[in-house]
């Protein structure tokens, strides 16, 4: 997921056409959340979209997984348990036939949306139909799994032919192309949430369609502020392991690091964006806050610079290389407050298959020697690449932007002609997955949507590349990568120790041909009001808080 403080979960919300009034909530849903308490929760940056089908940072999905559940989710737990998927609208787990190409699931009985509708199994290939329509950014996890979802992402074919559905059982099947591990973590994204079939199949972030969940999406002021009211059907759904809402959570965008991090220190709001940074010179007196209302965790997100390879100069491995050594890990982490760890490796180190390996190209942990950087130089002219005009694309927000005014300054002194292009942190991402522009080099970023290798090297994956929402910026196009992966994605997320090494090895080739020049690993700050009951608070390791934790003390 591309983690846009809140990483990727920033972005413009799109403005909605042809909405019809019965999608909305109903009265009797406003009427019950106006009742529950009311919190504040900051973000760093808008959400890329609220609409569950095109979705695809954190900042929406945090707000998503609790108001659009699909046939599975994910586990209301702090820590490694937050990865564990369970039963959401699906009676139970999926029965796995024909050597692990066909899922069949039955629905749960009497579900209704948040407007009261009733929930009906096809609904389920309908909303997997509308996120393909929609461009959603992952979604070749379906095209490159389901039969026929390639065919309908195409314009090809009316339907997805792999998906059945039966309402009067209340049965879903779907055949697959071959066995791919994860799948039940496919059917837990938000973007496989289930909306009323003839929602319509534009951009709904404005105003959002019902969905089953504990929340509701309301009142959305596009790139300010949304609401999470507590939606008043969920409470009769009574599914185990999915708590109901304790309060209304009001989201409030706030790009400024330093007002976001005063405003929870002063209880003017309630909860700090868990993909930001605290604001260095306030760390101090956060950090005399300790346990009971900040702390921080690793999270299993890299941050990285992309590199075209498809055009010069970075089509070129030894100036891909030149550059990764000439990178100083430890000076982005200071330009972080110190919560960047140092790394070089695509997979961070929580991930299984995370290599044991020294680095290819030198510690990162220790600063490049003025010799290092003079081969860098060196290996940059031999090329024939001194003085070529490169692009850099940032964010505005702290410190993205410090990222990469300092990756400007290490292309300038291996003897490039860089010039830094600032787009606001709303259209960024967006604008650099509009494949037309081709972008050079840029800021990107990676947390993991479920606990399994596969997840990351979607943005290594050929497939991937596609002319919006283009999520492998780099345009990576590697055999041995594609090999590897389909092979390895066939294993199920149990499983994984028995080929962690041939994850190791792909990782380690990654490394060695400097594809991404990762900057390291981030840690979450988990910083709260006192208004809010700290202990009960839960960060799960996917979509970060979980709204359905929040409670005001006693």
């Amino acid at each position: 997921m591309r983690k846009r403080l809140r990483v990727p979960l920033g972005v413009a919300v799109v403005a909605v056409l042809g909405t019809s009034t019965a999608l909305w909530a109903s009265s009797a849903g406003a009427a019950h959340s106006a009742a529950a308490p009311s919190i504040t929760i900051l973000y760093g940056s808008a959400p890329d979209h609220l609409d569950p089908q095109i979705s695809y940072t954190t900042q929406g999905g945090e707000a998503d997984w609790v108001s659009y559940l699909g046939l599975y989710t994910y586990a209301h737990l702090n820590g490694a348990a937050g990865g564990n998927v369970i039963p959401g609208l699906a009676t139970g787990p999926p029965k796995v036939t024909s050597g692990g190409k066909t899922y069949t699931m039955t629905l749960r009985k009497g579900l209704k949306y948040s407007n009261g509708a009733a929930v009906k199994a096809s609904d389920f290939p309908y909303s997997i139909e509308r996120a393909l329509k929609l461009n959603w950014g992952g979604d070749s996890f379906y095209t490159t799994t389901i039969v026929g979802a390639d065919a309908y992402a195409k314009g090809t074919a009316t339907s997805i032919s792999g998906i059945s559905a039966n309402d009067a059982k209340g049965t879903i099947t779907i055949h697959l192309l071959a066995p791919y591990g994860p799948f039940e973590n496919i059917l837990a994204f938000p973007s496989s949430g289930f909306v009323p079939s003839g929602t319509a199949m534009t951009d709904l972030s404005n105003t959002p369609p019902p969905g089953v969940g504990p929340y509701m999406i309301t009142n959305v002021v596009p790139n300010q502020s949304w609401v999470g009211a507590i939606n008043p059907y969920y409470a009769k759904e009574k599914i185990p392991g999915i708590p109901v809402g304790k309060v209304t959570v009001n989201a409030r965008v706030e790009s400024n690091t330093t007002t976001e991090t005063e405003d929870v220190l002063s209880n003017t709001a309630d909860l700090f964006d868990t993909g930001d940074q605290i604001a260095p010179a306030l760390l101090p007196q956060i950090q005399a806050h300790a346990t009971h209302r900040y702390t921080v965790r690793p999270q299993v997100q890299n941050f990285y610079y992309f590199v075209n390879t498809k055009i010069p100069p970075f089509n070129n491995q030894s100036v891909r290389a030149a550059v990764t050594m000439a990178i100083d890990h430890n000076a982005l982490s200071r330009l972080d407050g110190g919560n960047l760890t140092p790394g070089c490796y695509f997979l961070p180190p929580a991930m299984p298959g995370y290599p044991s390996k020294p680095c290819p190209y030198g510690n990162p942990k220790v600063s490049p020697s003025a010799a290092t950087i003079a081969k860098a130089k060196a290996m940059v002219a031999k090329a024939g690449d001194a003085g070529m005009a490169v692009t850099v694309w940032s964010e505005t927000r702290s410190p993205r932007q410090q990222f990469m005014t300092y990756y400007v300054s290490v292309l300038q002194e291996l003897g490039f002609n860089p010039t830094l292009k600032v787009l606001a942190d709303h259209s960024y991402f967006p604008t650099i997955g509009n494949l037309s522009l081709n972008p050079q080099t840029g800021f990107a970023d990676w947390a993991e949507d479920f606990p399994h290798p596969a997840d990351f090297y979607l943005l290594l994956d050929k497939n991937s590349i596609q002319a919006v929402n283009n999520q492998n910026f780099s345009q990576v196009n590697d055999p041995k990568i594609q090999n590897a992966i389909t092979k390895l994605d066939a294993i199920p997320s149990g499983q994984l120790k028995s080929v962690a090494k041939d994850w190791q090895a792909l990782d380690y080739y990654t490394a060695q041909k400097a594809y991404e020049i990762v900057m390291g690993y981030q840690n979450d700050p988990l910083f709260a009001s006192t208004r809010i009951n700290y202990k009960a608070l839960v960060d799960q390791a996917t979509y970060g808080w979980d709204w359905t934790s929040i409670q005001l003390n006693k």
